[in-house]
């Protein structure tokens, strides 16, 4: 990819040359990705990957901010000091619209462009001004998921929430429970993020259902200790798992066959594309027509090779 770059890099600055004229570029763009992710969640070390990467190929500045804790309305100030630093462009989730609407408001209205990634919808963005969207919508992946596990043969399960404040993780759990055509209901535990709480609260559920047929969880930081609960109870390949995300233990329990499938939203590209666009944006005036969907893709058994190698890093 560098490679492509210095390359069309090169050919511009010719083309332009014989033109007679300069290549147009602006210098110094810098650019805030700003995450609700707490310091403790490493699924987003991917994220971080892709924005840096994003920066050295575009030769521009990027920063990754996030409220330490996961707490959104010390999201929301974060928002705001990064639109009073004076950036080209912000790119920011949108976990709860209520409380971040107002502060990516402000940032539009202050001249500052905006993508939304990860979490949101493709209207919200637009709603509060945004120029595009990037990332996996979480109701239809969660659909797509309980389409699956209902072929299979699923009809109840638990979904492991670690985020419920976050409305769009709701909307996983929820779509799933649509797919399969039950009640979401008690079904979904706020399991809260801290591992030996996520272990307890899985296996008192189980204890408590045993006939649960699957469990759903949303990301490493619920997935990982649900694995060790599925091995102290015995279940771990008797139950049917999914899960959100990807990670190096979750990887390693598709491979070991204990977790059905794993959804990659592809957060690399969540991160690193924003980047690439606002900075062509800037340049050259030039802006993708549509949202870009960066997933949801199935990762199973079958094609573990290059997951495996990239997992935690840019898979």
């Amino acid at each position: 990819m560098k490679k492509f770059m210095k390359t069309l890099a090169v050919t511009a600055a010719a083309t332009a040359a014989l033109a007679g004229g300069t290549v147009a570029q602006a210098e110094g763009e810098k650019y805030v990705l700003v995450s609700h992710a707490p310091d403790s969640d490493s699924w987003w070390n991917t994220i971080k990957n892709g924005i840096a990467l994003a920066g050295e190929q575009m030769g521009v500045e990027v920063e990754y901010r996030n409220p330490p804790t996961g707490d959104l309305a010390d999201m929301a100030r974060i928002i705001e000091q990064a639109a009073a630093s004076g950036p080209n462009g912000i790119i920011t989730t949108l976990s709860d619209y209520d409380v971040l609407k107002g502060p990516i408001m402000d940032a539009v209205a202050s001249g500052v462009d905006v993508i939304i990634m990860n979490s949101g919808t493709p209207e919200q963005a637009r709603e509060v001004g945004a120029l595009m969207y990037v990332g996996q919508p979480e109701y239809d992946a969660g659909f797509a998921a309980g389409q699956r596990a209902k072929a299979d043969g699923v009809s109840s399960f638990l979904c492991v929430n670690h985020y419920i404040s976050s409305p769009s993780s709701t909307e996983r759990c929820q779509g799933f429970a649509d797919a399969l055509g039950v009640e979401l209901g008690d079904q979904m535990i706020d399991s809260g993020q801290d591992p030996a709480e996520i272990k307890n609260r899985v296996l008192a559920y189980l204890n408590a259902n045993p006939d649960t047929d699957a469990i759903l969880t949303l990301g490493p930081t619920s997935a990982d200790p649900t694995l060790l609960a599925l091995e102290e109870n015995g279940m771990a390949g008797d139950i049917y798992f999914g899960t959100f995300d990807l990670g190096e233990n979750i990887v390693q329990g598709i491979k070991d066959g204990v977790i059905n499938w794993g959804i990659d939203q592809q957060p690399f590209l969540q991160a690193y594309l924003p980047v690439v666009v606002l900075t062509n944006y800037h340049r050259y005036g030039v802006l993708p027509g549509n949202n870009i969907n960066s997933g949801p893709g199935f990762v199973t058994a079958d094609g573990l090779e290059m997951v495996e190698k990239f997992a935690g890093e840019y898979r």
